[in-house]
């Protein structure tokens, strides 16, 4: 196995049995790192996924763990998160990657459905922020890293607004929680994906309106329109574009120094304007902070 150098950090990543958060386990570990894959029903129906970070692990000598973490159950968070702590004795980086995409009218979602989107990709946060951050406080030092998306200030098409309503939730809870952990010495970055549409189960695994009398409705002036977004994403991005530029992004971000962290990065080679939108809203924020005298929340104090 890898030796632990003095460089290696420990990190839980939700969401981490597949996709972008499994591709980001396996890099990050491969960095060096002590890494917590958070996987649900870790004995049940992804005993597999388990199986496989485990032969990873084995494989390239890399501190490559697998961690039970439903997002959905605080009790679940806490535990892996005490967990971490009483075998690392201590926890760097926090990731919050879960997430579940839904697609289809949003008319013939019930608001029930939307409010399973907004657990899943909002509230799943806030329960492992609340288990992770008072030893990230504690300790004077940390990053929590939130992988965002496109949609919540680039090109938005339709039949994914409950998945663009709940990410762009997400990404004003981290950019308060930037502000409000800056002077406990912890750092955030926004790492802001793309469409990918191969190497992740997003659109795989969608989610669909249960509404199925009002969303056929819909089929009548739309037709087709559902079956065909994922494929004009798709078209969008260069032929060879791999998941694996998101994992890559965000092992080099958790590399850099503390201090030197981007707050945003993009990794978007559809285009869909997003970069240039955050680039002003993210101005418009240093300004305003500056403007009421609170510049120093702008980077996480020494």
């Amino acid at each position: 196995m890898a030796g632990r150098s003095e460089m290696a950090q420990v990190i839980v990543i939700s969401g981490a049995g597949s996709g972008f958060g499994a591709l980001t386990a396996r890099a990050l570990a491969d960095s060096g790192n002590i890494v917590y894959a958070g996987i649900r029903e870790t004995t049940g129906r992804n005993a597999g996924r388990v199986q496989e970070a485990q032969n990873y692990a084995r494989e390239h000598g890399a501190h490559l763990r697998t961690i039970e973490l439903d997002v959905s159950s605080q009790d679940s968070v806490d535990s892996a998160v005490a967990q971490i702590i009483t075998e690392a004795g201590r926890l760097d980086v926090v990731i919050h990657n879960a997430g579940h995409m839904v697609n289809g009218p949003t008319e013939a979602f019930l608001p029930e459905q939307l409010a399973q989107v907004y657990d899943t990709n909002v509230l799943s946060t806030q329960r492992l922020n609340r288990a992770a951050l008072p030893h990230l406080r504690k300790q004077g030092h940390g990053l929590v890293l939130w992988v965002g998306s496109s949609s919540t200030r680039g090109g938005t098409p339709p039949y994914l607004a409950p998945y663009f309503a709940a990410k762009a939730a997400m990404d004003a809870l981290a950019v308060s929680y930037a502000a409000e952990l800056a002077r406990f010495g912890i750092e955030t970055s926004i790492v802001v994906p793309g469409s990918f549409t191969n190497g992740t189960n997003h659109f795989a695994s969608a989610g669909t309106p249960a509404d199925e009398h009002r969303a056929s409705q819909y089929e009548e002036r739309y037709p087709g329109l559902l079956a065909s977004v994922a494929q004009r994403l798709a078209q969008l991005a260069p032929p060879d574009v791999d998941a694996s530029l998101v994992s890559n992004e965000i092992a080099r971000i958790v590399a850099l120094p503390a201090g030197q962290r981007p707050f945003r990065s993009h990794v978007d080679p559809a285009n869909d304007g997003s970069e240039e939108v955050s680039a002003v809203a993210d101005r418009v924020r240093l300004e305003f902070l500056t403007r009421v005298g609170l510049a120093d929340l702008l980077r996480p104090a020494p």
